[in-house]
């Protein structure tokens, strides 16, 4: 792998992603990671601006653009938002006459990002990522923090905070949490849930109603992880029996003193 300043240098801002990361070694650990999700991001928005799936392809930028920034990629981040704002409108003109310019930084990115890895490729990167990939397995037998969000980055940085003192679940859209909610229903073993609400499939509010309709709030605190911090999802978000909410993006002392709060709220720590 090359030196950090390699990406300095071809205009990465590495000094912001690391107020997230925290060091360079492990924004080192998970740059693989995001290059993996943007390969795969750009060819599920192809897919979508080709079927006119406006919802899925705004969900979807969206998430490229949260990773594009947490990894100092601002170029793509900002074309991103773009092609977000415009797929919420409902502008499928913008999204076919400029997705060759959001292909193109993409391309541009993974370039770079292999280069920085001395030429990894996405598969051996999707290999590294199987790795540390927890097994899914619905139930719990431990005190867990059960992290619900459609990035991976996401979900390993929380990990990597947490894990010397709890199992950290993970869930990657809705559907799956609320399965794994319903698998730990009566254990008690998740102490905390830090869910994202713009996801694929199946949102986060679709778990909050579905905790609501169990009455799951108490057993199980919730704190929001979003990047939507508009005043409409606020409000909405805060609807529900919420400990808290979190925007992206966040750093390492953000989600400690978040995930603290939601444990002292459950009254289990």
């Amino acid at each position: 792998m090359k030196d950090i300043h390699f990406l300095e240098k071809n205009g990465v801002d590495v000094q912001k992603s690391l107020e997230l990361f925290g060091d360079s070694q492990t924004y080192n650990d998970t740059i693989g990671e995001f290059l993996v999700g943007i390969h795969t991001k750009i060819n599920e928005l192809i897919k979508f601006m080709e079927t006119n799936d406006l919802a899925n392809y705004a969900v979807y930028v969206h998430s490229m653009k949260s990773d594009a920034r947490n990894f100092g990629f601002t170029s793509l981040a900002d074309m991103a938002y773009l092609h977000e704002q415009k797929s919420k409108a409902g502008d499928l003109y913008f999204i076919t006459t400029h997705i060759n310019e959001l292909i193109g930084e993409t391309n541009k990115a993974i370039t770079l990002i292999q280069e920085y890895m001395n030429g990894d490729s996405v598969e051996e990167a999707t290999e590294s990522e199987k790795v540390k990939e927890e097994s899914s397995e619905d139930e719990y037998h431990s005190k867990t923090i059960l992290v619900v969000d459609d990035s991976n980055i996401i979900r390993n940085f929380v990990k990597r905070i947490f894990s010397d003192t709890y199992n950290v679940g993970t869930a990657k859209d809705g559907e799956e949490a609320i399965r794994i909610i319903q698998a730990n229903m009566n254990n008690g073993f998740i102490y905390s849930i830090l869910l994202d609400l713009n996801m694929p499939n199946v949102d986060g509010f679709a778990v909050l109603e579905f905790m609501r309709q169990n009455d799951l709030f108490q057993k199980m605190p919730v704190s929001i992880i979003s990047g939507d911090s508009s005043k409409e999802t606020i409000d909405r978000a805060f609807t529900y029996n919420i400990v808290d909410m979190l925007s992206k993006p966040f750093n390492e002392q953000n989600i400690k003193t978040v995930v603290e709060k939601t444990l002292i709220y459950s009254g289990k720590e």
